[in-house]
């Protein structure tokens, strides 16, 4: 597989380049998480003695752009010490320029900033169950997964497991397909009150006074050689609080609805 050097990351891409959009994206996106809405932080704790590579973030999902924006600021605050807070943006100039996050390719091909944004770091995939909002049925496409693999040899990755922005969706069993054959580090990330805080799209700001949260988790505990790729997924979800029993905690809109509706 191909490798990084000290001039472009392993697809290519010019760090130079990464850094100079990092940081714009970071600087635009600041007030977002750390003054219209206050971002609340916490483990990062459990970033600090993780490798280099071969490092697998999954997260519930809530907006295209913002949520993984917010990681992009966690990311770059911790790489450079600063724990559990984003109140220093001093860290947008030396960011984290060897993580990646898979997107759908759908979405990643529709506007110039959602292209801006690929650069930044994007693994593009297409999603093999939904595309252009009809239900399909298509294979998995190899190259993909070799990207994903490429990307977690020579750095970090984040993927949403659920594929979609909609709260308590099914996971995806090839996430867990793809941590058993790779077996990297699995760090969970729940995050809650994007939705609220946030247009779908993530690039709009829907509601003031929010305090988004991004919890970074412990290193999930896996048997790579005796459990399944179910049993995987099934820790994933729980991780992450997106199995049935955590649904009451997370119904964002049907009680701003009602908040409305009392008004």
């Amino acid at each position: 597989m191909a490798k990084k050097n000290i001039f472009t990351d392993s697809f290519g891409n010019i760090y130079i380049l990464k850094r100079v959009i990092i940081f714009i994206l970071g600087v635009v996106s600041y007030r977002r998480f750390n003054g219209f809405n206050k971002l609340k932080i916490t483990g990062t704790e459990n970033l600090s003695d993780l490798p280099d590579s071969n490092v697998l973030f999954v997260s519930n999902h809530q907006t295209y752009f913002a949520d993984v924006a917010a990681m992009y600021h966690a990311f770059c605050a911790v790489n450079n010490g600063y724990h559990n807070t984003i109140k220093n943006p001093v860290y947008l100039l030396n960011p984290k320029v060897d993580f990646y996050y898979v997107a759908a390719e759908e979405t990643m091909n529709k506007g110039i900033l959602a292209r801006i944004f690929k650069i930044a770091g994007a693994i593009t995939v297409k999603r093999t169950w939904r595309a252009e909002g009809k239900n399909v049925n298509r294979m998995v496409d190899l190259s993909e997964i070799e990207n994903i693999m490429k990307a977690l040899d020579n750095g970090w990755v984040i993927t949403f497991p659920q594929g979609t922005t909609s709260a308590f969706a099914q996971g995806r069993k090839g996430t867990a397909k793809l941590i058993k054959n790779q077996r990297p580090t699995v760090i969970p990330i729940k995050i809650n009150g994007f939705r609220r805080a946030f247009d779908k799209k993530g690039l709009k700001i829907k509601v003031t006074g929010v305090k988004p949260t991004m919890e970074f988790k412990p290193v999930l505990d896996i048997d790579y050689d005796n459990e399944s790729a179910t049993e995987i997924l099934d820790k994933i979800m729980h991780a992450i609080e997106q199995t049935p029993e955590h649904n009451i905690l997370h119904d964002y809109d049907t009680k701003l609805k009602e908040t409305k509706t009392q008004e």
